[in-house]
C-alpha cells in the first residue's frame, strides 16, 4: 500500500538544498511512499531537479503578505489551501519549525510531525501529533534526516545523496571555453568577502586560462559585479539568470566559488567542484556538506586569504 508523505519546507534556497537528502532517505527505508513538498513558488525549480518526488506543492507567503486585502490574493490563498487539503497524508513533516510552516502542516490532512519546543527557533510543539528532540548541534543536513527518520521509525542511513542533477547550458552571451562562476553577493553585506579579494582571486584564475562569470540579482549586485569586472583582465557580467539558469551555468562551470549563499549550496549538491567563503558564519552549522567535489573556508570573524582559495581550487582540480 502506499504511504503518502508530505515535506513542509517552504525556503529559502540554502535551507531547501539541506532538505533534500531526506528524499533518498525516505524512499529508501519505505520504498512505496508518494512524497509531496510544500515549497515557496520561486523554488520549484530545485524540485523539478529530483526524480523521486511525487509533486511539489507551490505556496507563495513571501508574495501574498504584501497583498493580504486583495481578492487575487486571497483567491490564490483559498486555491492553495484546497490543493493541500486534497490529499490524506499517512505523514506531514514540518522540518523548517517556523509559525508559517507549522500553520501550513495545521492545514494539511494527516498526522502532524515536527520539532519539539528545544529543537526550533519558535515554540511550535502544540501544533504536531508528535514533536521531537532534535539537537542543534547537528548540521543542517543531519537535523533534517534525524527529524525524517524519528517520525517515519526508521535508521538514518549512512551514506545520504541530494538526488539532483542538471545539464550544462550553453549561453549566446558567453565563449566557448573554461570558466568558473564567483558569487560574490549574499543576503547580508556582514558575510560578504572584500571586493579586492574577488579580483585577486579572478586574475589568478585568468592566469590559468579559466574566464570568470559573476552573476547578480537585484541591481546593487549588477552593479557590484561591473565594478569588479573592470579590475579584471577577462570576465562576463552575464544577463539576468533564473535560478533554472544558473543550475545550467554551475554545471558547466570548471569550479564555483561563493560566499555563503544559498547558491553555492545549490552548486556543490549538483556534484560541480565548489568551494565556500565564509567571513561571519560557521559552516559547521550550514556550510556545504557531504560533497566531495567542494570545501569550505573561513568561519565566523576568520575570512580565508585569497591564497587559501585558490590552494583548496588546485586541490579539487
Amino acid at each position: 500500500m502506499t504511504k503518502k508523505i508530505l515535506l513542509i519546507k517552504t525556503s529559502s534556497l540554502g535551507d531547501l538544498i539541506h532538505n533534500l537528502p531526506v528524499v533518498n532517505d525516505i524512499r529508501a527505508a519505505v520504498p512505496e511512499a508518494d512524497i509531496d513538498w510544500v515549497i515557496e513558488e520561486p523554488f520549484l525549480f530545485i524540485l523539478r531537479l529530483h526524480p523521486g518526488l511525487a509533486a511539489a506543492i507551490p505556496v507563495a507567503i513571501r508574495r501574498w503578505r504584501r497583498t493580504l486585502w486583495r481578492r487575487e490574493t486571497r483567491d490564490e490563498i483559498a486555491a492553495f489551501l484546497l490543493r493541500l487539503r486534497a490529499q490524506t497524508y499517512d505523514a506531514v513533516i514540518d522540518s523548517q519549525g517556523l509559525m508559517k510552516s507549522a500553520l501550513i502542516a495545521l492545514a494539511a490532512r494527516g498526522t502532524r510531525y515536527g520539532l519539539d519546543f528545544h529543537s526550533s527557533r519558535e515554540p511550535l510543539a502544540l501544533f504536531y501529533h508528535h514533536a521531537f528532540r532534535i539537537p542543534w548541534e547537528l548540521h543542517a543536513v543531519e537535523r533534517n534526516r534525524l527529524l525524517m527518520a524519528r517520525a517515519l521509525n526508521y535508521e538514518v542511513p549512512q551514506r545520504f545523496s541530494y538526488g539532483i542533477s542538471a545539464a550544462p547550458r550553453r549561453f549566446d552571451w558567453l565563449a566557448a571555453g573554461p570558466y568558473a562562476v564567483l558569487l560574490h553577493a549574499t543576503s547580508g553585506d556582514y558575510k560578504l568577502w572584500q571586493e579586492q579579494n574577488w579580483v585577486e582571486l579572478g586574475n589568478a584564475l585568468d592566469r590559468a586560462g579559466i574566464r570568470c562569470v559573476l552573476p547578480w540579482g537585484s541591481t546593487r549586485e549588477r552593479e557590484r559585479s561591473a565594478r569588479l569586472t573592470r579590475g579584471l583582465r577577462a570576465a562576463v557580467v552575464p544577463p539576468a539568470l533564473s535560478l533554472d539558469d544558473l543550475a545550467g551555468l554551475f554545471a558547466g562551470a570548471k569550479a564555483v566559488v561563493g560566499v555563503d549563499t544559498g547558491l553555492a549550496h545549490l552548486s556543490a549538491a549538483l556534484g560541480v567542484r565548489t568551494v565556500g567563503i565564509y567571513c561571519a558564519t560557521d559552516p559547521a552549522a550550514t556550510g556545504i556538506y557531504g560533497c566531495a567535489r567542494a570545501m569550505n573556508l573561513g568561519g565566523i570573524g576568520n575570512p580565508p586569504a585569497v591564497s587559501e582559495v585558490v590552494a583548496a581550487l588546485d586541490h579539487l582540480f
